[in-house]
């Protein structure tokens, strides 16, 4: 089961959030936390020569502070001919790993179309979520690409499935302004400067094997960590918009992971 989800006879929803606006509320939020967690998807695209036939495929996707979904493709792929010839493609983000039935687990089905970019942020977040795509990455085929979400169909659990507008699925860009220019210094001070933290996250909050653990990215809901191949998403309770607020949920966030440890440490009464 994913972090940052609670199950409750047998759905999953998020934990932490109030409706407000309506990228606040409860799908929307349930929603990005599938994607967040997700490092591949599967991709569909018309079929140029097989008139607009759906064309599935699997890619490593990375999101953007605000949601946004970001490849890195080859010219040489037919997912890549097509969306050039028809933008119009969906995402399937698949939440449900590890669970004994799948069918009770989260997805999202993201309909959007897409874009060609050369922003280098988004370069630089899914570099930095799938480091091996740097071997290929300066080949001159390849280019990342966005989907500029229009709707996205969430199953979040047995009767518990939504339609959610895009513009409620991404992040509003006030919400992203002043971490979107502070990120990457975030998540080179943590590495370099906080790795005993890092590694509290991973093995005492979310539970797995310490170790080299890294940050990978940071956005105003959480923050991403790796370790060799594995990958962790670690949620906040609240959300963010400044590097300042991001640093007061990372200093809390590893204060709860030094209590719990202390707490663990103690004798227990007889």
């Amino acid at each position: 089961m994913g972090p940052g989800f609670r199950r409750d006879d047998g759905d999953f929803f998020m934990t932490v959030g109030t409706v407000e606006a309506p990228w606040r509320g409860e799908y929307a939020r349930t929603a990005r936390a599938v994607m967040r967690g997700c490092g591949q998807a599967a991709l569909a695209t018309g079929q140029r020569d097989m008139d607009r036939w759906p064309h599935p495929s699997l890619v490593l996707v990375a999101l953007d502070l605000d949601a946004t979904p970001v490849l890195l493709i080859s010219g040489l792929a037919d997912h890549t001919k097509n969306a050039l010839q028809d933008p119009r493609a969906g995402l399937l983000f698949d939440g449900t790993g590890g669970l004994d039935d799948p069918l009770t687990g989260p997805r999202v089905a993201v309909l959007g179309r897409l874009e060609r970019t050369d922003d280098r942020r988004s370069a630089d977040r899914f570099l930095a979520r799938h480091p091996g795509a740097a071997l290929y990455a300066g080949f001159t085929d390849f280019a990342v690409w966005r989907l500029r979400p229009e709707r996205a169909h969430l199953v979040a659990g047995f009767g518990r499935i939504r339609w959610i507008e895009g513009a409620d699925l991404t992040l509003p860009a006030g919400v992203c302004g002043d971490l979107s220019e502070r990120a990457s210094d975030i998540v080179a001070h943590m590495n370099e400067d906080h790795a005993d933290a890092l590694n509290l996250y991973a093995s005492v909050l979310m539970r797995q094997a310490p170790g080299a653990w890294r940050m990978t990215g940071i956005d105003p809901e959480g923050c991403d960590l790796r370790k060799e191949t594995l990958t962790l998403r670690l949620p906040f309770p609240n959300v963010v918009t400044t590097a300042e607020q991001a640093r007061g949920e990372l200093v809390r966030l590893v204060k709860e992971a030094r209590r719990q440890t202390a707490a663990a440490s103690r004798p227990q009464e007889e």
